[in-house]
């Protein structure tokens, strides 16, 4: 396993991916358990994760990299798996229970008082997204990001490559895997996989980043 930093030196956005070299299913578990453990807003979990790992589920999710985003469809159709990231639009009282009721089974609280203000708390900023703020299937959207940071971080560490893609017709997604009669839409794309090194120009050039003391500012 690499450190913090140097995975984050060593990781790049593939461009392209070798179609022979797969995930094994040991390590693809350890990315499934980011997934699965990435944090939400008041651990909400409004983030759903469809995984291709073959030609037919990857041929699926590539029909959304037409027009100005077929650039992307070698990506998908080489990687090893490839994951739509989701989120729903609107959290309905049944998640919210599943939710709460998942935390009490998991011995989140000490009491029936600390489940109860659990639960009020997560409603109340629920509230303020749907009611003050009008942005909730926004705020859902957010999460995914939480997500993909870990993955891309996660993965990088274990050596294995990744791009986010947010260059796919989304509505394309949304249709292909029936998702706004589930009352969830598609956010973006994660290809994974192994580099082809002597190939993907990218993984030559230097990483640039703006100076660390233009960016990190002490409060």
């Amino acid at each position: 396993m690499l450190t913090i930093k140097e995975a984050m030196n060593w990781r790049y956005a593939t461009k392209k991916f070798n179609p022979d070299k797969k995930i094994s299913q040991e390590d693809f578990s350890q990315l499934e358990a980011i997934l699965q453990l990435a944090p939400t807003s008041t651990n909400i979990q409004p983030t759903y994760f469809i995984v291709a790992d073959n030609e037919e589920g990857k041929k699926r999710i590539a029909k959304g990299a037409i027009g100005p985003f077929a650039y992307n469809r070698p990506k998908i159709m080489n990687a090893s798996h490839v994951i739509v990231f989701t989120s729903k639009k609107y959290v309905d009282d049944d998640h919210l229970s599943a939710v709460l009721e998942k935390e009490d089974e998991d011995g989140r609280f000490s009491d029936e008082q600390w489940k109860e203000n659990q639960d009020t708390g997560r409603r109340s900023y629920l509230r303020i997204h749907r009611l003050e703020l009008q942005d909730e299937a926004h705020w859902h959207a957010k999460q995914c990001y939480l997500a993909v940071g870990a993955l891309l971080l996660g993965a990088a560490s274990m050596a294995i490559d990744a791009v986010p893609m947010e260059g796919i017709d989304l509505d394309i997604i949304n249709q292909e895997f029936d998702l706004n009669a589930q009352n969830i839409s598609a956010q973006m794309v994660v290809a994974l996989g192994y580099r082809q090194e002597k190939e993907d120009y990218n993984t030559k050039l230097p990483k640039s980043r703006l100076d660390k003391n233009l960016r990190i500012i002490k409060a």
